[in-house]
């Protein structure tokens, strides 16, 4: 029904608080309605890029803070969890809070207030590496609160900057809302570009500050431009100021009886009625905007529902993301570099599937289907692309190069690629030889393939926030409150999704059954859409439609690979020859390199890091401080691999504990399962070892909390550029190896790089080195090779290694020819730059392109 004019009665009247059912003059009440519109979009143009460089800050501060707040809680999966739970939980509330406040203060002060939430943010910032490093870790990082503890402690420390970062888009959005019609515009839109900037934020934290500037560092770019968004915000505020408030009369709905009644909106009318209102008013600019009556959106389901919807969303997709996680970094053999690069390319997904999707939203006369579509469409997909990859991988001629590096051992090196594009962008940098073909190895990995796989559902995902907001916003009084309640749903499913599928589905499902399961529950809203979809047809065209939808998603699911086929395909090679355990800690894969498994590599998320049978740089590691310690009865080994280090150190039979310490608790099952089908004495050995405890979880706390003193301790070998390998070549990691020492005791390191040797000298007074391998203590170490000699020529020792096929003296040889300092006094390196737990410097290894060799 066409909507009746308005005559203006007066210069006190205002359109939208007159009664409609006049029918008088409508010229006034068009210009104040179209300059309401204007003054909005122009004000929009510059919130969006306010609300960039805020989404931009956001992702900053949370890829830093999750780092330093896994120093306090630790780096395994249940920690981890609860630092994005933590996260995520402060952001709902602020969703909700943000959303009443913004219904009940004017335009001009919802945008004030979200400057200042700005200004408290940076705030918080610049104090947060006091308080998340020097007093939780450093002060009561000692502290064994247990995992219900830590979570609240965590969620007290993150929710104040949570809460302002979650208010700020109800703040914003009603802020710049003069008219109910332009609610899913301005909402989706701010939506996509401050998730445009986080994914952007993801990309220059992990490519450009952290390697150039460290976490503080980082923290302070971010503080900048929080600021800069806040004086930003209030310029807008105070040159809107007069349209703003302007806005807040004309927006008064028209809520009287009489007048829903002629504009066909009384009641429960239904949705025919209501949405042919909408049509008519999607159709013409020039019509006074009429606010519908509140709590009756045009799908037929109340707001109540609609919060359920979303929340089940956010559950499906951040589940999903830990899902494509897991594969995408088992598949790029993750290093430090792919969790920023990865969440860059979802988040650019959802940003540019909801800035695309709020420029069409007002077009599509069914919000609900398309909603229930997408919502499916990306679950399907999500499916489907994965059993395509599998399927395809060694049988299509495109995907020949993807199959070859899923089965190699070793990542690509960034260093190479990063100096490459450097060179190629005129920096001057002398270009490496064979860095072209790095470049583009990194393109295909890094960009078209998970592009490929979570680029299409991302974008569908993010497409569907406008046109969710086109379904419920149907009164202008309760933008804020509706906006903030939504993502508060959205976000309290995400954040079960996370601690579900992290702690649970991972666990008894692993990947392959998650996806199945996340599969399943996103087709409900597939029903949901053949609900929408069908409803005006007759029951038995309804009940076939259902029967068909049911028959593709059970295909789906059967086209869906298994575990063993799964992992097998994505480390290059059959089912028959991997031995596979999966949790939500990790993935342990061996891979048989010869038949009967005799030779076998060990993957650990993707990642190859040794073999069996042992006998390489890992045995040297182990047995080196155990034959060297005059008298060891205690002894600590910070990760497990293959077992090597760990076989090589209980070979000093006078230890009467062997600690071993392991954050991918999957790898101990996999060696079992090795050792019961090959029977490999060495891998027998630790998994039988009375005097070998396991431990699962983050190493480096446990030294901290356990409150144990050792005579030996050692991490076994970490490349420095392997996810949170920083954590284990820090200056403060060193010291508490120095403070968990009995007296005389040794702390052993691999040392890949010169920084990791010279952070090492730099704690312990007394430190022995060969080649790569470095001993540090309090007090003088003596390394005498007649000695070590004499206790590797003990029957039982060289018994027991002899039955793995290990000449340990041959191996250990290079080791013992000497000689050195009398004193073991450290020699000291050329000066320079050291690791820390707030600049990892060699894990984000990306050099300055004017202070690399060849540069101009």
């Amino acid at each position: 029904m066409r909507p009746i004019p308005i005559r203006n009665r007066g210069a006190a009247t205002t359109c939208g608080a007159t009664d409609p059912t006049v029918p008088e003059n409508t010229v006034l009440c068009r210009a104040q309605w179209n300059d309401g519109v204007g003054q909005s979009l122009s004000m929009l143009t510059p919130a969006l890029a306010i609300f960039f460089t805020s989404g931009f800050a956001a992702l900053v501060y949370q890829v830093v803070w999750q780092r330093m707040l896994v120093i306090f809680s630790g780096a395994d999966v249940h920690s981890a969890t609860i630092v994005v739970a933590a996260f995520m939980a402060g952001l709902g509330w602020g969703s909700v809070g943000g959303g009443h406040v913004a219904d009940r203060v004017s335009r001009m002060s919802s945008i004030a207030l979200f400057a200042a939430a700005e200004l408290a943010v940076a705030a918080f910032g610049l104090l947060s590496p006091t308080l998340f490093y020097n007093i939780l870790y450093e002060r009561a990082g000692h502290l064994d609160i247990g995992l219900s503890a830590t979570a609240l402690v965590l969620l007290c420390a993150l929710l104040w900057p949570t809460f302002l970062m979650g208010a700020s888009l109800p703040l914003l959005a009603r802020g710049l809302t003069s008219d109910i019609r332009s609610a899913a515009l301005t909402v989706g839109r701010l939506y996509g570009v401050n998730t445009l900037g986080a994914a952007l934020g993801a990309l220059g934290t992990t490519f450009l500050l952290l390697p150039q500037t460290g976490m503080v560092g980082s923290i302070r770019v971010a503080a900048v431009l929080n600021i800069i968004c806040a004086a930003a915000s209030i310029f807008l505020a105070v040159a809107g100021g007069k349209g703003l408030v302007a806005g807040d009369a004309r927006a008064t709905p028209a809520t009287s009886p009489r007048a829903q009644k002629i504009l066909g909106t009384q009641g429960t009318q239904g949705t025919q009625g209501t949405q042919g209102t909408m049509s008519s008013l999607d159709r013409t600019s020039s019509h006074v905007p009429v606010a519908m009556p509140a709590g009756a959106p045009p799908t037929g389901f109340p707001f109540g529902a609609w919060a359920a919807f979303f929340a089940a969303s956010g559950f499906i997709a951040l589940s999903l993301e830990i899902v494509w996680f897991r594969m995408l970094g088992i598949m790029l053999k993750s290093t430090s570099f792919t969790f920023g690069t990865l969440l860059a390319i979802y988040l650019t997904g959802v940003g540019v599937g909801a800035v695309v999707g709020s420029a069409v939203a007002t077009r599509i006369r069914r919000p609900a289907l398309g909603f229930f579509a997408l919502q499916a469409g990306a679950g399907a997909y999500s499916a489907l692309s994965l059993a395509m990859v599998v399927t395809q991988l060694g049988h299509s001629r495109w995907l020949q190069w993807f199959s070859s590096y899923f089965g190699g051992h070793d990542p690509i090196d960034i260093r190479a690629v990063i100096i490459h594009t450097w060179s190629a962008a005129g920096a001057g940098v002398t270009t490496p030889s064979g860095s072209t073909d790095v470049l583009w190895s990194f393109v295909r990995l890094y960009v078209l393939l998970p592009a490929a796989l979570i680029g299409p559902p991302t974008f569908m995902a993010g497409f569907s926030f406008p046109l969710l907001q086109r379904a419920v916003q149907t009164d202008l009084a309760q933008i804020g409150r509706r906006v903030g309640a939504l993502l508060a749903a959205n976000i309290l499913g995400s954040t079960l999704g996370a601690l579900v599928t992290g702690w649970v589905l991972l666990d008894f499902l692993g990947t392959a059954g998650t996806l199945k399961s996340l599969f399943i529950l996103s087709a409900a809203f597939g029903t949901l859409a053949l609900r929408e979809s069908t409803t005006p047809t007759r029951r038995s065209v309804r009940a076939g439609a259902y029967v068909a939808g049911a028959l593709v998603a059970a295909s789906v699911v059967l086209a869906m690979p298994g575990r063993q086929l799964l992992w097998a395909t994505l480390h290059g090679t059959a089912p028959t020859s991997v031995l596979v355990a999966e949790d939500g800690s990790g993935l342990s894969l061996l891979k048989a390199e010869s038949p009967g498994f005799r030779r076998v590599a060990v993957f650990v998320n993707g990642r190859g890091q040794s073999w069996i049978p042992y006998g390489n740089i890992h045995t040297v590691l182990g047995a080196i401080p155990a034959f060297a310690h005059p008298n060891p009865r205690t002894a600590a080994v910070i990760g497990l691999g293959s077992g090597d280090t760990l076989f090589a150190m209980a070979g000093r039979q006078e230890l009467e504990r062997v600690t071993s310490i392991e954050i991918i608790a999957p790898q101990l099952a996999t060696l079992r399962e090795l050792g019961r089908i090959q029977g490999y004495p060495g891998v027998l050995a630790i998994t039988s070892d009375s005097r070998i405890e396991h431990i699962f979880g983050d190493g480096r706390l446990y030294l901290k909390r356990a409150g144990r003193k050792y005579d030996i301790i050692e991490a076994d070998a970490l490349f420095p550029t392997s996810a949170y390998s920083g954590n284990l070549y820090s200056d403060a990691y060193f010291q508490l190896l120095r403070d968990h020492l009995n007296l005389g005791g040794l702390a052993v390191t691999w040392a890949p790089t010169s920084r990791v040797a010279r952070t090492f000298e730099t704690v312990f007074p007394y430190v022995w080195r060969h080649e790569q391998i470095m001993m540090g203590s309090d007090a003088p170490i003596e390394v005498s090779s007649q000695r070590i000699l004499e206790r590797l020529r003990l029957r039982k020792v060289s018994d027991y290694f002899a039955a793995s096929g290990v000449d340990i003296e041959t191996l250990l040889g290079p080791a013992l020819t000497g000689p050195w300092r009398p004193d073991g006094k450290s020699r000291s390196l050329e000066p320079g730059d050291i690791n820390t737990d707030l600049y990892p410097r060699d894990e984000f290894d990306i050099p300055n392109p004017f202070d690399v060799p060849g540069s101009k």
